[in-house]
């Protein structure tokens, strides 16, 4: 039960980050919730699976965010909101993907 409810809080704290609107301050705050989160579930291989996945919707989002923003006209405010969603989104992407690393370190050093 608590994996369950960990992963459903590390779901609505990604969602929240999706908003680019968020002030850093905020942001910051919700990274270490994640963090934490994601602590919670342990160094399993379970884990690593769950963190996996959800780089990978990371990733698809923001190649699918930078396919819009190509085609807006660069320059306009389309294409400026789309450039500013990019980035949220490939920042996302870097942090899920730094924790996927991380993981991969935990379980192969769990091996041994």
């Amino acid at each position: 039960m608590d994996e369950y409810i960990a992963r459903a809080n590390i779901d609505h704290y990604l969602d929240l980050l999706h908003n680019a609107d968020i002030p850093s301050q905020n942001r910051a705050m919700i990274n270490k919730l994640l963090l934490e989160e994601e602590d919670k579930l342990g160094q399993s291989l379970a884990q690593l699976e769950f963190a996996d996945a959800k780089a990978a919707v990371c990733r698809a989002r923001a190649d699918r965010q930078r396919r819009l923003m190509d085609s807006f006209e660069p320059g306009t405010d389309d294409w400026v909101t789309a450039e500013r969603l990019l980035v949220n989104f490939e920042s996302l992407a870097q942090f899920v993907e730094g924790y996927c690393h991380q993981m991969r370190r935990r379980v192969a050093g769990n091996r041994i």
